[in-house]
């Protein structure tokens, strides 16, 4: 029996690793701007939030060259790093598993909503979702409360109580709450429990297994 009916997940760090794909293109971007990093463990806290705001924050671009960064980043990754992902181990299953048993599903992701499908695509479990949502390459609906939103109204406006957002950063937590949403909070992701915590996430889970039994009760 299924906890809710809508669930919406995550992408990077909740159904797939990213790092190789992620890193190394931000890595690409940073030389380009003549910064240059070596060991690309150092850039893995650009996994989750938009990637202006990881560029600006950490490195203190202006706008313009965080924007400049970002089409540097889209050159590797768009015809590379979009296929440098690891799928989590036991995540096919349980998406396949909720599928069976009625629940609609949903990817709501920071990630430019092309990226998104073309990943769900190539590693095949994007037929187990009824929307995949992301920001525009633009630069628009970055934060996750907007795109939190906007899947939420691709799918009809389900009864919201009967909705759950899963991530594994602080974002998708806050995102879930300015929508009213209970949220897991997946620490095989990139955020600490820590980080989950201080952002009150409903639940919070180590493994894929321990997420099917918050899911399936």
């Amino acid at each position: 029996m299924v906890e809710y009916e809508v669930v919406l997940f995550d992408l990077d760090g909740t159904i797939i690793d990213p790092k190789e794909g992620i890193t190394k293109s931000v890595q690409y971007a940073l030389g380009k701007m003549g910064v240059a990093v070596e060991n690309c463990k150092a850039l893995e806290s650009f996994i989750g939030p938009p990637l202006q705001q990881s560029f600006k924050e950490q490195f203190g671009f202006s706008d313009h060259q965080a924007n400049e960064a970002i089409s540097y980043y889209r050159e590797r990754y768009k015809p590379t790093g979009i296929y440098e992902n690891t799928v989590y181990i036991g995540m096919n299953e349980l998406l396949a598993e909720l599928k069976s048993a009625g629940c609609r599903l949903a990817i709501a992701t920071s990630k430019p909503t092309v990226f998104a499908q073309n990943i769900a695509e190539h590693y095949d479990f994007a037929r187990y979702f009824d929307v995949i949502i992301g920001s525009e390459l633009d630069g628009s609906r970055t934060l996750k409360a907007e795109v939190i939103e906007e899947t939420l109204n691709q799918l009809g406006n389900p009864e919201i109580s009967k909705c759950v957002m899963i991530g594994d950063r602080k974002y998708d937590i806050i995102g879930a709450k300015t929508n009213d949403m209970e949220s897991v909070g997946v620490e095989f992701g990139y955020g600490s429990k820590q980080e989950l915590a201080e952002a009150n996430a409903t639940y919070i889970v180590q493994t894929v297994a321990q997420l099917r039994d918050v899911l399936m009760k």
